[in-house]
């Protein structure tokens, strides 16, 4: 348990109680801030109470305290990682496909979450009260690569603020169907659920007040005759199943998307059967987060990491190489 006292200054009088607290508390997010004033937490002038949207005047002396954080209810894993980077604030990952990310309905066990709940141990600080990873972003249960877990409150607020300005690079190689038109290009269409299936995306209408702002910028790096193309999806912002959702709408879907995509009758013309039966094993999208860069949040150090192609992808460009002969 921690408490901390502070005397309001001049600069902060008629500041409200909140984001006094947040600013003085700095890096603690104002919503943790807001939770532990809720739990009365906060006493003014020695009194406590139930503050709430209070503002503070100068020479008020306020005191929070800060409970040790709860353990989180999942259960820790003893699950292999590919873990390229660690420090005592954050920890990069290489995900392997077939990994959920975050326990949710129906995959409560052997997602990432408990494998770094494992792998952490009693190095986790508290994230807004509780022991417990921080994902501030998430790739798809059957996309492979790179992800940033925060391991404290600093961290966390820091990289979701990287995320919100859009200051983070993020580089993924995808395998898609046919050839885009044109071949490198920017794809700029707002993403919300689909309106006939809610468990999926879709983009829509700008005049949707459910759709997001999504923005894809792709290149291509290898063309495999009509059938298929290698492209980089750099992702200017980070919607649910962004690029899944873009390149199929642009007529590009995904290679191995069991939502999105399917293989058109085009490349399978083209393909003998002993090359339609690898395709009926492969079960995963052709996607993966292979590049991450960004500026640390605590440290300052300049941040860049590379994530090699899994062995099913570099199976899928073997073939598909073949069909360049």
């Amino acid at each position: 348990m921690q408490e901390h006292t502070f005397t309001i200054a001049e600069e902060l009088d008629g500041t409200r109680l909140d984001k006094a607290l947040s600013s003085l508390l700095a890096p603690m997010s104002r919503s943790r801030v807001q939770g532990l004033i809720l739990q009365e937490c906060v006493t003014i002038n020695g009194r406590g109470g139930k503050w709430g949207s209070s503002k503070v005047r100068q020479d008020m002396v306020v005191t929070i305290t800060i409970p040790e954080p709860d353990n989180l209810e999942i259960i820790a894993e003893d699950i292999p990682l590919d873990i390229v980077f660690e420090d005592e604030h954050l920890a990069i990952v290489n995900k392997a496909s077939d990994m959920v990310v975050h326990p949710a309905s129906g995959n409560f066990n052997g997602t990432l979450v408990n494998a770094l709940m494992f792998h952490f141990g009693d190095k986790l600080a508290g994230i807004g009260g509780v022991k417990r990873p921080g994902i501030v972003h998430r790739i798809d249960k059957d996309t492979s690569g790179l992800l940033v877990v925060a391991k404290n409150d600093q961290a966390h607020t820091g990289l979701t603020k990287l995320f919100k300005d859009h200051d983070i690079e993020r580089i993924y190689t995808a395998y898609v169907w046919g050839s885009p038109a044109p071949l490198n290009g920017k794809i700029d269409a707002p993403v919300g659920r689909n309106k006939k299936d809610r468990k999926k995306m879709a983009v829509l209408s700008e005049t949707d007040k459910t759709a997001k702002h999504a923005i894809t910028h792709y290149q291509t790096t290898d063309r495999y005759r009509t059938i298929a193309t290698k492209i980089e999806c750099k992702l200017e912002t980070g919607r649910t199943h962004q690029i899944r959702v873009h390149m199929t709408n642009h007529g590009n879907a995904l290679i191995g998307d069991p939502t999105y995509g399917r293989m058109p009758n085009t490349a399978r013309k083209m393909m003998s059967e002993k090359e339609l039966e690898f395709f009926k094993t492969f079960n995963r999208q052709a996607l993966h987060a292979k590049t991450l860069g960004f500026i640390h949040p605590v440290t300052g150090e300049k941040l860049h990491f590379e994530a090699p192609m899994p062995q099913e992808l570099l199976d899928l460009d073997k073939l598909l190489n073949s069909f360049k002969l």
